[in-house]
């Protein structure tokens, strides 16, 4: 065989083991099929192409894909944990204290949308859903939008972008925890890394928002009456799209207790002190629950049988699952080295570590508009960036650590901001079907998600800049390790790309 046809070979092979990601886009985004379903199948077809290309026996594959899905154990629990805290701080009152609290404010045209961001941003850290937080705000500000003239695609977008704040640094999210777990660091680390620049990222979102609601009404609206316009079927909507939006918004019409806010403030603070991530979960659990019982909206029975049953089973019946799958079969495809190509490129455009890390972040907002799903785009990008970092990039342990800091967030910022400028990707989609079932006078498209969606310009543009350019080391906690703390491998090594996740 000459070296043309070694060369074709070469090429044909690394093609074929990029099939399995392909077939795992397919199913996602072309059959929307759900990705408990299709990342067993991509796992097969990836098991097969391994069998293949590899020479692997089905032992060794089967070890590769066990091994990845392990390393991700303390994930499970966190996960647990974090879906425990969500169900409580959604049943006790804790989410439905935030938004009376910012609705007691008095809100005009001019501030309904910026005060829907703020609410949502801070009501996602307390559930740690972007999907139910949206689902909950979302018919509350865009009636009140309507009563106070306001405009329904700034709120529109506002509601959406301030759902995502939490997914991204929320101890109690799933993608947080999975982002987190996958770059093998802690979360409390994770939130410390980004915290001041997720800040800046709200503050200057805020304050755009606001500008751009200058020129509208100044007529002030009531709150209650907002609530009171939701017709009977957008509650029918909500009933079967997102149950729990029902119980906070029954528990906004009827208020509950100022100090119901307490369990989140907690958390947080516990969180910002660098207090294990498992405590602050706790923590967040048994307060709610004391708080709760102190309002009379829960009893020990009700916490343990229900909020956190509930919560538990949640997080095994469908994340937990997914996650061991769409683990295993990250750990095939690198098994294989599937990615090399693909790592190759990144290295070869690359001549410092700041523009590998931002090469990075490039390919993760690029793996979300393929997968068009966040948590897929996660566990499937997170192990290449890693790998590609890790054997590429010399440097002390904890420098590496720092950089596998901003892995994560790129992870789960590309993944969640990002999909806000995806039209086709799973958030606007939904968030769009639950806008105009809640709000029918209107209709919604998801090219309107993005339109002034601030928050995700902001943030995902920022994150990209900062990293390209090393202006990250103006923004406390965010710098990472440049050089020559770190350093790009010499250029006559040659490129490896690790078989372990």
């Amino acid at each position: 065989m000459n070296k043309n046809e070694k060369k074709s070979e070469s090429a044909l092979i690394a093609a074929i083991k990029f099939l399995p990601l392909l077939i795992l886009a397919l199913l996602v985004i072309i059959f929307e099929m759900d990705l408990l379903i299709a990342a067993p199948i991509a796992t097969v077809f990836a098991v097969l192409v391994a069998m293949f290309s590899n020479k692997f026996t089905f032992k060794e594959v089967f070890d590769r894909g066990l091994k990845s899905a392990s390393n991700i154990t303390i994930v499970f629990f966190i996960l647990m944990f974090a879906y425990g805290v969500a169900e409580c701080f959604m049943a006790t009152g804790v989410g439905a204290s935030v938004i009376n609290i910012a609705l007691s404010l008095g809100i005009s045209g001019k501030t309904v949308a910026v005060i829907g961001f703020l609410v949502t941003c801070v009501l996602s850290i307390a559930t740690g859903t972007s999907w139910g937080t949206f689902a909950a705000c979302a018919p509350i500000f865009l009636w009140l939008n309507y009563i106070v003239g306001g405009s329904e695609i700034l709120t529109l977008c506002s509601v959406a972008g301030g759902s995502c704040f939490g997914d991204n640094i929320g101890l109690i999210s799933d993608t947080t925890v999975l982002s987190s777990g996958l770059q093998d660091v802690e979360i409390i680390h994770r939130v410390r890394h980004q915290g001041v620049w997720s800040l800046c990222c709200l503050v200057i979102s805020a304050v755009i928002i606001f500008v751009l609601g200058m020129g509208l009404s100044g007529v002030s609206g009531d709150p209650r009456q907002a609530i009171e316009s939701i017709p009977p079927e957008a509650y029918e909507a909500l009933a079967e799209q997102r149950p729990s939006a029902i119980l906070l918004l029954e528990q906004v019409k009827t208020g509950v207790p100022v100090y119901m806010i307490i369990p989140l403030v907690i958390v947080v603070g516990m969180a910002f002190a660098g207090i294990q991530t498992m405590i602050c979960l706790g923590a967040g659990m048994i307060s709610a629950l004391i708080f709760g019982m102190i309002a009379g909206t829960t009893t020990v029975s009700q916490w343990l049988n229900d909020l956190l049953l509930v919560g538990f089973g949640d997080a095994g019946g469908w994340s937990i699952v997914m996650m061991m799958w769409v683990s295993a079969f990250g750990g095939i495809m690198n098994g294989m080295n599937a990615f090399e190509p693909l790592a190759k490129l990144i290295v070869k455009m690359s001549s410092s570590v700041k523009q590998l890390m931002g090469w990075c972040g490039v390919l993760c907002i690029t793996g979300n508009v393929a997968l068009s799903d966040e948590t897929a785009e996660i566990a499937t990008i997170s192990p290449i960036i890693r790998n590609i970092v890790e054997e590429n990039v010399e440097g002390t342990p904890d420098s590496m650590y720092k950089l596998r800091l901003r892995l994560a967030t790129f992870a789960d910022a590309m993944g969640v901001y990002g999909s806000q400028l995806i039209p086709w990707h799973c958030f606007p989609v939904f968030f769009t079907a639950i806008a105009n079932a809640v709000y029918p006078i209107a209709n919604f498209t998801t090219i309107d998600v993005m339109r002034m969606n601030v928050m995700a310009f902001v943030a995902v543009g920022s994150m990209l800049i900062l990293t390209f350019t090393g202006l990250d080391r103006f923004i406390p906690l965010f710098k990472i390790p440049s050089e020559p703390e770190v350093k790009l491998r010499k250029k006559g090594k040659e490129l490896r790309v690790s078989e372990e996740v």
